[in-house]
């Protein structure tokens, strides 16, 4: 039988793409290389994911369509032998507080057989060992593992009555409904403050209940009387989801602390009481993985050998993935974008489906160099079974195993959408591209690091898994904090450090804004100074100059595009056919700044705006927003429109401008191409040259080779972490021994 060899891509046109047609291999490893903004993620995950997506949706009937995810149809002209597409992304998990590495992998549902097959005494069913199940759950807290409780002292103010507002809580305000069944009920004098209140009136405040008949809004009606702690419980405690402010809300009135009855295990006693040699279940789940592998492997269980060797084959790949310092009972809420991202490749690794196209998205992120390899084996390890596997990566050891890359470029945006390489690593490394030019020529390490003008220290650090640690972080340089994944970087920088100095800077991951009416002015406030000028030259309101006020476009509110909700069938988006898409209506748009009306300078580049502009506050956030290497970004752009490598640059464009001493970057070469790191190099470079203090957790080694000092932790992650391996220039690390990031700088720099 003839096999298909190659997915086929014609004519491309999604986003920045330029009608790119290409011819991929399958059943080999095809990586995407590229500057932030090439198209890369348009080619990979808009047009080919899209497009698979999108096609096994159709095969559902339109009922069943209208509860999966809508996939609109790429701009192109023809797709064609793609196969059904596994994508692998840096989406955080999230989930909610029942949800646990352990869930998530469908690693607990194997530990739970296997209890249910060999514990001792037995308890049950499978089920019995769910804390998500109510035969299994702790009956206090209901398999949270902790125990939350209505702060009496914060959620009343003794000294009111109920007239004068004595709760706190903004549901309970005076005069309306809620606050009304207390005050009408007639079981209270409401003018007498709290504190005067007899045992008895206490008792029927807090847990009173029965039926009573309430004046409401001239007329009478029945109500249910509740005490105020019953209804607490019911209405916030026990409730699942609650929006953002909500929550916010709820914990500024509640106090948590590890259940005393299942002691923070989630689990049943009967549960607890099963034991398999001396361990019970929730032992195994607060182990970390590395070390609960080696213990199941020394297990002797005849009654349920196959259920024991699928665990150890599971948790073995959370091991070889790099996540072995991970434990089952974590929360995922808890996990970052580059451990969501492996955390979702375990649970694919045992599958047995083959021709199929697993898409991964710079799955290299948050990986020293040590662990690359391990991914790199789980990479060709899918490829092996029969399945087409598609990376988009910056990482050169990355690159390297591909079968097949496809360069996009030659630049960002508007200049990029074209692919100017097709071949193998080894053409790739003599092509005259970008990625080909610095796969050639690395950075040099830093011989002559700056001397420290001070010193920041942090004494005795013990969060996580930090040993009580103390360092000392030198002031008026560049200081790189390395070591593997869970080693202890961040529990040091970001918890440490800027628990002891919190003013300064912080440029994490966390996501921008990203909703349809955000964009590039918005986020950096250029717009904010923009509309006065507008307002200014023309004698008008500022508010005409917002799209999202007076001056939008009445038929698409300022978005530029029409929204159309087709029901069953996908979604459409089209350009609003009276304001053409510039967003403002007519009589805005002829109010004029030195030529250009508002959308005219919304269309703007950041490279031509800073031309446009002559104010000093515009040039220097425009400036900022060119020298991070963004001068592509139109001022208009929609945030929800960027990569993740350009989201976490245009975040570092609005600190450059600030005046402050100590910079603290998490992992700012997320999503750069090696050209990209150069710049943010040179970023890094300037400010300290302006007389700040720059800290970095990073791993690149480029990054790594550029540091005046080195902090380096390790030398595993987890238990096996949280020590300080090495303080020093980055010459002196080349003599460390015991040190992962030494033995790779050593590595590749011989290469």
């Amino acid at each position: 039988m003839h096999r298909i060899d190659h997915i086929r891509i014609t004519g491309a046109r999604e986003n920045n793409l330029k009608n790119v047609s290409l011819s991929i291999p399958k059943r080999q490893i095809t990586v995407f290389t590229g500057v932030s903004g090439s198209g890369k993620s348009s080619m990979v995950f808009d047009t080919i994911a899209a497009e698979a997506q999108r096609q096994l949706n159709e095969t559902f009937t339109a009922f069943a369509r209208n509860f999966l995810p809508s996939y609109g149809q790429p701009d192109l002209d023809e797709i064609d032998n793609i196969s059904a597409a596994v994508i692998i992304d840096q989406k955080r998990l999230g989930g909610n507080s029942r949800s646990t590495v352990g869930t998530i992998t469908d690693i607990n549902p194997l530990l739970r057989l296997l209890f249910s097959r060999a514990g001792q005494p037995h308890a049950g069913y499978s089920n019995a060992f769910s804390f998500n199940d109510p035969q299994g759950m702790c009956p206090e807290c209901e398999g949270l593992g902790r125990s939350v409780q209505l702060d009496l002292d914060k959620f009343l103010d003794r000294s009111k009555s109920l007239n004068e507002g004595a709760v706190q809580h903004p549901d309970f305000a005076v005069g309306g409904w809620v606050l009304g069944t207390y005050t009408g009920s007639g079981f209270f004098d409401n003018d007498k403050p709290l504190a005067d209140y007899d045992e008895a009136e206490w008792q029927q405040l807090l847990h009173g209940e029965g039926k009573l008949v309430m004046q409401w809004q001239g007329g009478s009606m029945n109500a249910r009387y509740e005490g105020l702690v019953d209804r607490f419980t019911r209405l916030y405690i026990k409730k699942d989801g609650m929006s953002d402010r909500n929550r916010e809300i709820f914990l500024r009135f509640v106090t948590s602390r590890v259940c005393p009855v299942c002691e923070g295990t989630r689990l049943a006693r009967a549960a607890l009481d099963s034991r398999i040699d001396g361990y019970n279940i929730a032992d195994f789940t607060a182990m970390e993985a590395g070390e609960l592998v080696t213990v199941l492997g020394k297990l002797e269980v005849p009654t349920a050998k196959t259920v024991l060797d699928s665990l150890i084959d599971r948790i073995g790949n959370l091991v070889a993935i790099g996540l072995g310092y991970l434990s089952l009972d974590r929360e995922t809420t808890t996990l970052s974008g580059g451990e969501s991202q492996r955390i979702k490749m375990v649970r694919h690794l045992s599958s047995s489906l083959t021709e199929m196209m697993y898409i991964f998205d710079e799955p290299s992120v948050g990986l020293h160099a040590r662990d690359v390899h391990r991914l790199k084996e789980l990479l060709v390890k899918l490829r092996d079974k029969g399945n087409t596997v598609l990376v988009v990566e910056h990482d050169p050891d990355v690159i390297a195993i591909a079968d097949h890359v496809v360069d996009m470029g030659p630049y960002a945006g508007a200049r990029g959408g074209e692919v100017v390489f097709e071949g193998s690593v080894a053409e790739l490394a003599e092509a005259d591209t970008l990625t080909g030019r610095f796969l050639r020529n690395r950075l040099p390490l830093k011989t002559a690091p700056r001397q420290p003008s001070g010193w920041y220290t942090v004494e005795h650090a013990t969060s996580h898994n930090l040993k009580d640690v103390t360092v000392k972080f030198p002031a008026g340089v560049l200081t790189v904090v390395t070591g593997v994944a869970g080693s202890g970087k961040s529990s040091l920088v970001n918890d440490a450090f800027l628990a002891e100095y919190p003013d300064a800077i912080v440029i994490d991951q966390a996501a921008v804004g990203t909703s349809r009416r955000s964009n590039t002015a918005t986020y950096t406030g250029l717009l904010d100074g923009i509309r006065k000028l507008f307002a200014k030259a023309n004698g008008v309101s500022p508010s005409l100059f917002s799209a999202n006020s007076k001056g939008a476009c009445e038929n698409c509110q300022g978005l530029g595009v029409i929204y159309t909700d087709l029901a069953f069938m996908d979604g459409l988006k089209s350009v609003c056919e009276i304001c053409d898409g510039r967003r403002f209506s007519d009589d805005v748009l002829e109010h004029k700044l030195r030529g250009r009306s508002i959308s005219d300078v919304l269309e703007m580049t950041a490279a031509e705006a800073v031309e446009f502009f002559t104010e000093k506050k515009l040039r220097e956030v425009l400036r900022a927003v060119n020298d991070v290497g963004l001068d592509y970004l139109k001022l208009g752009q929609p945030l929800s429109t960027l990569s993740g490598g350009e989201c976490q640059r245009i975040k570092l464009a609005t600190e450059l401008h600030k005046a402050g001493s100590i910079y603290v970057m998490d992992e700012p070469t997320t999503g750069l191409h090696m050209s990209d790191v150069g710049h943010l190099l040179e970023i890094m470079e300037r400010l300290v040259a302006q007389g700040n203090t720059v800290i970095v957790i990073e791993h690149n080694l480029d990054v790594i080779r550029n540091a005046d000092w080195i902090i380096d932790l390790g030398p595993e992650g987890g238990s096996g972490g949280g020590t300080v391996l090495f303080e020093g220039p980055p010459a002196d690390l080349l003599e460390a021994t015991g040190s992962y990031t030494a033995d790779f700088l050593r590595q590749d720099l011989a290469s």
